[in-house]
């Protein structure tokens, strides 16, 4: 059985300084909300400014989801058929589509993990258990694994991601069952599903947070019983990048209830981690608000496989040299 400890602690007075010496000048001022995440950044490296990364790494965890297929007869759950998981999977180990080029264009790498070949696809969560224990622990592995792997590989800045069609059921399930939200306020606009559709999936995500409704302070049950492989996977994925002292930006509502999952398993692991951004899914908006992360952009971005991260990651790298320059500045001028 996996085992998740405490995550360790960030350097919060690196973090403080970078604060204060943005704070101590009318142009660091200016710089407005660029302070944070400049600010986490020297907090997650331990060191005054913060340098850009130079090996960020995207790593995407695609997976099926019964519930897409059980109900794409019917009104179905998303505008996208189940079999759009597999295009997706195959655009991203071809090295095409908007995922693919943009990480190109920024030099960021790229691993793609089919947790469906390692633990098979999620059981329909309205009426069954997502999995068994041993799969839990087989997808907990999974993601830790590929946490060590990046990190041991020299990647300094971690984006987890997440393919798969029925991926903000998931996630609405969960969130709904942790915050006790109602089903008809936790479900939102998914893909850009039609009004049979958002009903359908309402009243799957009742059925699923009837069956877990006893298991809110439970991580571990609550990913058996209405989880994914995939968020099981993700949520020890974020917590080792912790563990490792490796900062991780998260991106979508799957991610971030997997980022607050993991936060429960591990305490203090949201400090590893920082938010890029929020979309319309209100369990995106929850999970964020419980982990007391404020996103940086709100870009209504609906994509999956880390799209909102990537498109984030110039501002950041923009905001870590904008203090660079100030905190040298200020600290020239006090010596």
């Amino acid at each position: 059985m996996a085992v998740f400890t405490p995550a360790p602690p960030v350097d919060a007075e690196a973090a403080d300084a970078v604060r204060v010496g943005l704070g101590a000048t009318p142009r660091g001022v200016s710089f407005g909300r660029l302070c944070e995440p400049a600010a986490w950044l020297a907090g997650a490296q331990g060191q005054v400014p913060a340098r850009s990364p130079m090996n960020a790494r995207l790593v995407v965890f695609a997976g099926h989801n019964s519930i897409a297929g059980a109900h794409y007869q019917g009104a179905g759950l998303s505008a996208f058929a189940p079999a759009a998981t597999d295009e997706q999977v195959e655009e991203l180990r071809t090295g095409v589509g908007p995922v693919s080029a943009l990480a190109r264009r920024l030099g960021v790498g790229v691993s793609l993990i089919n947790v469906t070949d390692t633990c098979g696809p999620a059981g329909g969560i309205d009426t069954s258990d997502a999995m068994d224990a041993a799969t839990v622990d087989a997808a907990f592995e999974l993601g830790a694994k590929a946490a060590n792997s990046a990190v041991d590989a020299g990647a300094d800045l971690l984006i987890p991601a997440e393919l798969g069609v029925g991926a903000t059921t998931v996630a609405a399930a969960v969130m709904g069952v942790i915050t006790r939200t109602e089903p008809v306020q936790i479900v939102g606009p998914g893909s850009g599903i039609t009004d049979a559709m958002w009903k359908t999936k309402v009243r799957v995500v009742r059925d699923a947070m009837f069956r877990a409704r006893n298991f809110a302070s439970d991580p571990r049950e609550l990913i058996q019983l209405i989880g994914s492989p995939n968020l099981a996977a993700l949520t020890a994925f974020i917590a080792q990048a912790a563990q490792r002292r490796t900062p991780v930006l998260i991106d979508g509502p799957l991610v971030a209830t997997a980022a607050l999952l993991a936060e429960r398993l591990s305490i203090d692991c949201r400090h590893w981690c920082y938010a890029t951004g929020i979309g319309p899914e209100p369990a995106h908006r929850l999970a964020l608000q419980e982990l007391g992360l404020v996103p940086l952009l709100n870009l209504d971005i609906r994509a999956g496989g880390g799209l909102g991260a990537l498109n984030a990651l110039p501002l950041l790298i923009s905001a870590v040299d904008l203090a660079a320059g100030e905190v040298a500045a200020v600290s020239r001028n006090l010596s």
